[in-house]
């Protein structure tokens, strides 16, 4: 392969395509580059197929290296590169999208393709710049790869779309939108927003085509005069025989009898002329003319052809509803009595149980990827057992389509939560989909809305979900029909999976997969205008049963109380060696979290705990005033006088003329050591001694028979025995405690 070199702008950076100097014996190899984010990609394919196989055996793997970044991560034992995180595996399936539609249908050889980031600068999307890399290895791979596809990143701030955005313009901005296309139409869209309209939406995505046409551009005038080997592509081919028996023995009529309202309504029937096919033709099996995976396969190509063509003609889908009809909803909250909030989600079969956790600030999860480090106050977990199909396979973990799901559902949700003021827990959400038969995803973002909402956390808006199909008349590609709320069949037999979550207002999460060569902005139109609708019905049907976030919290939640401190007396609280934090933790049993701006964050299990701990602390951090009346101990007798400690760590001098007044000839006669004593601070001298005198009565009553003697110094002589809490929402200073939402 000749070595070669291209450039052009994009959007004021120079974006690079090479073959050199970076050689690898892989078919075909690229370096790509966007600013000083480097990806280097390398395609291979098998020359032959695997036998029997049958799905596209594509593998994408996005290689993150710590020291692209100039990082130095792990355990102080253990430095090399170890399993990808949740954020390579999220890449890794951003490239894998757009790329595998664009084989040919029934191609089995082994192909892998793996994409090493090699350089990272932090506004350079290393997942863009990958997706384009992977694109150019492909073509020179020769490998059957209709492409090539480009992909850029859009976002939204001030109220302007920003083609390739910085990472603060994300994260300060409204939209985190990665889109992926050919030079003719898009293929995939990835995207977090924050109620981006349905028009903003479609602006960005023709924004985006248009940058994608000029780098695929780049790429075809890369291969230009290229001598590149083609590998020719091993096709499963249907047995003749098997399809001229199907043929023969399965009539429109009884393909159109496969239908149910449920999946295995359908799955029975189709069984059922399996088996009466399988007997029909057990000599020629016998003989191993055919197989009887041959006539199955044949089969089901047979029944889905139909099912589409129902479609397509009639408006008829296999379960009876109308294109846009949306299967019937249930909801049933608090299905779990220990949990701190619970909520069951059903449309359809399809049904995912969310959980809700709450914790103090201490569990969030610190994340630590190549290009940043995050500490997440709310993380999703989806969670996809065999059990929910109705199959038998090991457990190994959460899947990449597990990690892919459960981040869609999390940036779902991500723009309605309060903030960390407002509400200052961890929240973990779990969703268990127990049945499916498709768009779970989508269920486990109205599973999780209905879990925060019961669970008390004051979420601005309720968030909705919907997985939309499409179905493409392969001869007129002109004719089509949009699908709502996709079952299993559906998806599987269809030519999209778009899945829209959002509020009343806007969109919030996007998701697109396809199986044909793409899409254009206004059929994407349409189905976002679809989706939306069904967005709202499905809202109604969850408002039904919780119409707004409960007031209380569950009481076996934990409770946090907080309390500003001056940030000079955060080493007091913690401690030399952390000594004094780790104590009042023990003894407490609370959790403490302190911030450097003087935020301490308590959690407790109960309001007892929680005191004890507030009352430590602010003992701690008691900054005395000249008046104040506290309760103090003897640690020391002197023979002018006894020294007083009256808050941890701080003491001062009871003179012998203010132990009494009355005359007092020796301290002892007054105090002995390890007494406790009622003082007021009369002044507080030059060098910063405090000047106690002993109190003998309060409010006209001897001390020994007064009650309200405070036990906290740094509340005035009238208060209360207990701090009075203020409720959330409500601080200024001091503490509150938080159970009520307000």
């Amino acid at each position: 392969m000749q070595a070669k070199t291209l450039q052009m702008e994009l959007m004021g950076k120079e974006f690079k395509i090479s073959n050199t100097p970076l050689i690898t014996y892989a078919n075909g190899y690229a370096t790509v580059s966007y600013g000083d984010t480097i990806i280097m990609a390398n395609a291979l394919m098998s020359e032959k197929g695997k036998e029997g196989q049958d799905f596209f055996p594509l593998t994408v793997d996005f290689e993150e290296n710590m020291y692209a970044s100039g990082k130095i991560k792990g355990s102080r034992f253990v430095k090399r590169e170890g399993r990808p995180s949740e954020k390579a595996v999220l890449t890794s399936r951003l490239i894998d999208r757009p790329i595998r539609p664009l084989f040919p249908k029934g191609t089995t050889n082994e192909v892998q393709l793996i994409c090493t980031a090699l350089s990272v600068e932090k506004d350079c999307d290393p997942a863009t710049t990958a997706i384009n890399a992977a694109s150019m290895a492909m073509l020179l791979s020769g490998a059957p790869f209709e492409g090539p596809i480009g992909a850029v990143k859009m976002g939204f701030k001030d109220e302007k779309l920003i083609i390739n955005p910085t990472d603060d313009e994300v994260k300060n901005g409204r939209l985190n939108l990665t889109v992926a296309g050919t030079i003719d139409a898009i293929t995939m869209v990835e995207c977090a927003a924050s109620e981006i309209t349905e028009d903003q939406m479609l602006e960005a995505l023709s924004l985006a085509h248009e940058q994608i046409k000029k780098i695929c551009q780049l790429q075809l005038d890369f291969i230009k005069e290229m001598e590149i080997e083609k590998i020719v592509p091993s096709i499963t081919e249907k047995n003749e025989e098997a399809k001229k028996a199907i043929e023969e023995s399965v009539t429109l009529e009884m393909l159109n009898e496969i239908k149910g309202v449920t999946k295995m309504d359908v799955k029975k029937r189709l069984h059922a002329l399996e088996d009466s096919i399988i007997e029909k033709y057990a000599k020629q099996i016998e003989e191993e003319l055919f197989t009887e995976g041959d006539l199955k396969m044949i089969l089901n190509s047979k029944f889905e052809e139909n099912m589409r063509r129902n479609i397509l003609e009639k408006g008829e889908r296999v379960d009876g509803r109308k294109v846009d009809e949306i299967r019937p909803i249930s909801v049933q909250l608090d299905v779990l009595p220990r949990v701190h909030g619970s909520a069951m989600f059903q449309r359809g079969e399809t049904t995912a149980l969310t959980i809700t956790t709450l914790g103090g600030p201490g569990d969030a999860l610190i994340v630590e990827t190549m290009d940043e480090d995050d500490t997440r106050r709310y993380f999703h977990h989806y969670r996809f057992p065999p059990y929910a199909v109705g199959e038998i396979k090991p457990l190994r973990g959460p899947s990449r389509r597990d990690i892919g799901h459960g981040d869609l559902a999390e940036r779902a949700l991500l723009p309605v939560l309060p903030t960390k003021e407002e509400f200052p827990y961890t929240l973990w959400l779990v969703s268990e989909i127990l049945k499916c038969n498709g768009s779970s995803s989508m269920a486990s973002v109205c599973g999780s809305t209905l879990s925060l909402m019961a669970a008390g956390v004051p979420i601005k808006k309720p968030v909705a979900a919907i997985a939309m199909g499409l179905m493409v008349d392969k001869e007129n590609p002109s004719k089509y029909r949009i699908l709502s709320d996709i079952q299993g069949l559906e998806d599987f037999g269809g030519d999209m999976d778009f899945k829209v979550a959002g509020t009343e207002d806007g969109i919030t999460a996007l998701q697109m997969d396809i199986k044909i060569k793409g899409l254009s902005v206004d059929l994407m139109r349409e189905a976002l205008m679809q989706a939306k609708k069904g967005r709202m019905e499905i809202m109604g049907k969850m408002l039904e049963a919780i119409p707004s976030p409960r007031k209380e919290l569950s009481k076996y939640a934990p409770m946090i109380m907080s309390m500003m401190i001056k940030p000079d007396f955060i080493k007091v609280v913690i401690g030399k060696g952390g000594e004094m934090i780790n104590k009042i933790i023990a003894e407490c049993g609370v959790e403490i979290d302190i911030e450097d701006s003087g935020l301490v964050q308590i959690t407790a299990p109960s309001q007892e705990n929680g005191d004890k701990a507030v009352e430590w602390i602010k003992k701690l951090t008691y900054e005395p005033k000249v008046g104040d009346i506290m309760e103090g101990k003897v640690v020391k007798i002197l023979d002018f006088g006894a020294m007083v400690e009256f808050a941890p760590g701080k003491d001062g001098l009871v003179h012998i003329s203010k132990l009494s007044k009355q005359r007092v000839r020796k301290v002892e006669d007054v105090v002995k050591l390890g007494d406790k004593i009622t003082v007021k601070l009369y002044e507080i001298d030059d060098l910063g001694r405090f000047n106690l005198m002993k109190v003998e009565s309060l409010n006209g009553k001897p001390v020994t028979d007064s009650k309200v003697v405070p036990t906290d110094p740094t509340l005035p002589p009238d208060a209360k025995e207990k701090p009075d809490y203020k409720t959330l929402g409500e601080r200024v200073e001091g503490t509150h405690s938080v159970r009520k939402i307000v």
